[in-house]
């Protein structure tokens, strides 16, 4: 497992991918579940894209039946699932039902773990985005998503992650959603703090990267 977070750690994901499967466990399932999530999302072709997330998705099935217990091979399979969805389209996977998954599995990594704040970064975005793409009436009836709900767990996860560039980024993306004109004054402030954080390992470097582009495109606007 050393080996495997080492090669996570530095950017070499699919090598991560490789030796975290080859363990067989849950915990080696959920990190190969983690780095083709993330070698999929910022670095592979877009021809490559969706075929990388649905192998992601079954190494975090795998991982949960491995250990039903483990809050990480939950958590992990919701972050596949969501990649898989963005190939498809919003409105697309919320016809299939996928919301609905990736809600439950980020409800079942919180019920093992109620401190995670990864999952409760991803909630927050997941009942930002199902807001802003069905509206906010079809949000609540159809999929239970409001706007409350998202800035309560992003609050929660920027208090359990108080120096994470991610947890900042995510929530400072949503702000004109959740706060209007006072969240697109906030973003630009949140975005820059977030962005003079260390650098932490190579996936911190990937988002960095995309929260730099952001920054850019708010201050050309």
């Amino acid at each position: 497992m050393e080996e495997a977070l080492a090669a996570y750690t530095e950017g070499r994901f699919l090598e991560a991918v490789e030796i975290g499967e080859a363990l067989g466990t849950s915990d080696g399932y959920a990190l190969a579940t983690k780095s083709l999530a993330i070698y999929g999302y910022y670095l592979a072709p877009e021809e490559e894209k969706q075929a990388l997330f649905e192998r992601a998705m079954e190494l975090g099935e795998m991982a949960i039946q491995a250990d039903s217990a483990n809050p990480e091979a939950h958590y992990q399979s919701a972050h596949a699932l969501g990649r898989y969805s963005q190939t498809i389209g919003a409105m697309t996977a919320l016809r299939r039902g996928y919301g609905g998954r990736i809600r439950d599995y980020l409800e079942a990594t919180l019920a093992r773990d109620s401190l995670y704040g990864e999952a409760h970064l991803a909630l927050g975005g997941w009942h930002a985005d199902i807001v802003d793409r069905a509206g906010k009436l079809m949000a609540r009836i159809t999929y239970g998503a409001n706007r409350g709900e998202s800035t309560t767990h992003f609050e929660r996860a920027n208090e359990l992650m108080p120096d994470s560039r991610i947890a900042i980024f995510e929530y400072a993306l949503r702000m004109p959603l959740l706060r209007g004109r006072e969240g697109r004054e906030l973003q630009r402030e949140m975005m820059q703090r977030a962005s003079e954080l260390p650098l932490g390992d190579a996936y911190d470097r990937l988002i960095q990267e995309r929260l730099l582009a952001e920054l850019a495109s708010l201050e050309g606007g």
